[in-house]
């Protein structure tokens, strides 16, 4: 019994501590599983919240970091509006200072479309003030999703503040610039316009664009979230830098000149347009230069065709007629084939390549000198002339005097003509070319030929920019010495001197001065063949043994029947004499 009762202490005795030991060794092992099992758990949410955590930090990364300027523009731009500023553009002056383009100020008028309340009533305003159609205004003021229209670009001042006496909702105003042009027409050509952004468009406002433009600024007009400009919200991100003045070599006052007399000559012979321009064979300064029509840069809306915006003197090519036979004639004489009384029998009408040449006026075979020739405009003396001195050598001076290049004057579009390949002249075309016909140059080409022979052979590059006051750079022309026989020169200089003294170009006389020059009635080439009874008519002339070297170009157009316009050089170089205070030597 004792035995029993000891087998049962053994397996069923509790500890002192109230605990029941363990019954075996499995019972351990279970419990070791789940509590590796929740530390699992723990970890793996542990690990996701760490993504997730990652995730959020990397976007805050990208957007605070990488795309914080891009968003900070966006953001810029959906309050900001940008305006660029136009500067002051640079000022043109003739060549004693006379101010010919300038830029004045101007008021540019802006809407806000958020801020309009009435649109149909602010548009009838605005139309009564600024003119136009108020349909035009409202369709402005009722544009959608946009914060800025402009109503009226460089408005004139005074016309601004009527409209700011308006107080209209939404209607903003900036100062600004424009160009305005104080003599209108007078020069206009030369000048040149530009656009209204102040940018160049013809004449020498292109020529000189990059010189008298300067640099545009920018605005930034600050905005609310329903598109109100902010009180005091308009800053100046990027200031405008004005341009630079220009002088030039036009005289204003001998331009006006120049528009009248020619305006008056072209009327007199019924052409239908025509050209001038005065150059100085020893400088190169063009002075003056006109075209007809004329227009005023000042308004734009008389602009057709945009022909009326150039100086066809430089711009257009003709054929020259007779004024080229000096070319003719000074080739002979460089090359010693005739003196001018040498004589030639010029027949009425000669023959080549099946095609006759003959006179201008009607005439019986005769004998002529070189002198005789040229007075009398002679078709058939020059072409026999030329003959003698042989077409090659003609086309050789023809090369030589530069009238198949151009100029190098500054000023858009100068014209380039036509001369054949020497290989390509039939024996007609060597008649042709002897008095002007079959070859084209620009009126400027035959001034600078011209302009060498009061300049001892010297042709000098012609130009209108003569300084630039604010920088120290100072213009180069080049020149270049295109007569080799130099004995030439005064010989020519008499026979052009006896044209204006008793032959074609009498009325370019001018009393106490030696006056030598050339007169041209040309035929008009159109389509393969010349016109009937239509003639170009021109005079080419300077003031030999005088103070000057201003050569002068004037040409008629399209004229029927004829006629002669020697008689507006007259005019011209007598103001020129007056001016300038010429004296004969």
């Amino acid at each position: 019994m004792a035995d029993k009762r000891g087998h049962r202490s053994s397996g069923s005795r509790r500890s002192g501590s109230g605990r029941t030991a363990p019954r075996s060794s499995s019972a351990s092992f279970i419990g070791s599983d789940a509590l590796a099992d929740g530390s699992n758990r723990a970890a793996v949410a542990i690990a996701v919240f760490a993504a997730i955590a990652l995730v959020f930090v990397g976007r805050l990364v990208y957007l605070q970091v990488i795309k914080s300027s891009e968003y900070s523009a966006m953001a810029q731009e959906s309050r900001t509006a940008n305006i660029e500023t136009s500067p002051r553009r640079g000022t043109i002056y003739d060549r004693n200072g006379y101010v010919l383009a300038t830029s004045v100020d101007a008021t540019t008028i802006y809407a806000n479309p958020y801020e309009v309340t009435d649109a149909k009533g602010e548009a009838k305003e605005l139309a009564e003030i600024l003119g136009g159609e108020a349909a035009d205004y409202e369709a402005l003021l009722t544009k959608d999703d946009i914060s800025f229209v402009y109503i009226k670009r460089k408005a004139d001042v005074e016309v601004a503040d009527r409209v700011k006496e308006l107080k209209l909702a939404g209607i903003y105003f900036l100062s600004d610039t424009k160009r305005e042009y104080p003599y209108g027409q007078i020069g206009g050509q030369v000048i040149g316009t530009v656009n209204i952004d102040g940018e160049g468009l013809t004449g020498l406002e292109l020529q000189y664009d990059d010189v008298l433009s300067g640099t545009g600024g920018k605005l930034v007009v600050e905005r609310g979230r329903d598109g109100t400009p902010i009180p005091g919200g308009v800053k100046e991100e990027v200031a405008a830098v004005d341009g630079q003045d220009i002088i030039i070599s036009l005289d204003i006052s001998l331009q006006e000149k120049v528009e009248e007399s020619l305006t008056q000559g072209v009327k007199d012979v019924n052409g239908e347009s025509g050209n001038a321009i005065v150059m100085d064979a020893g400088t190169g300064e063009i002075y003056a230069a006109a075209s007809l029509p004329l227009y005023d840069p000042n308004d734009l809306s008389t602009i057709v065709d945009g022909s009326e915006t150039q100086a066809k003197s430089i711009t257009q090519i003709f054929e020259p007629g007779s004024i080229f036979k000096t070319v003719s004639t000074m080739a002979i004489l460089e090359n010693g084939v005739m003196g001018p009384e040498d004589e030639i029998f010029c027949p009425a009408v000669i023959e080549a390549d099946e095609y006759q040449v003959s006179d201008a006026h009607e005439r019986g075979d005769e004998t002529m000198t070189l002198r005789q020739i040229l007075d009398n405009s002679s078709n058939v003396g020059i072409s026999l002339s030329v003959e003698k001195l042989g077409f090659t050598e003609l086309y050789n001076k023809i090369v030589k005097y530069n009238l198949n290049e151009l100029t190098g004057v500054d000023y858009p579009g100068e014209g380039l003509g036509s001369l054949l390949p020497r290989e390509q002249w039939a024996k007609i075309t060597g008649y042709n070319i002897s008095f002007g016909q079959g070859v084209s140059v620009t009126p400027l080409q035959m001034v600078r030929f011209y302009g060498a022979l009061i300049n001892d052979g010297v042709e000098v590059t012609p130009h209108f920019l003569v300084e630039k006051p604010l920088s120290d750079e100072t213009p180069a022309y080049a020149t270049e010495d295109v007569v080799d026989n130099k004995e030439a020169i005064p010989t020519i200089t008499s026979m052009l001197e006896t044209v204006v003294s008793s032959g074609t170009g009498t009325g370019a006389q001018i009393e106490g001065y030696r006056v030598a020059g050339k007169t041209s009635t040309a035929e008009i080439a159109e389509e393969g063949v010349y016109k009937k009874d239509v003639y170009n008519l021109c005079f080419t002339g300077f003031l030999p043994d005088s103070s000057s070297q201003l050569v002068c170009f004037v040409g008629a157009n399209e004229v029927p029947g004829g006629g002669n316009v020697s008689s507006v050089f007259k005019d011209i170089m007598a103001f020129a004499i007056d001016r300038y205070k010429i004296m004969p030597n």
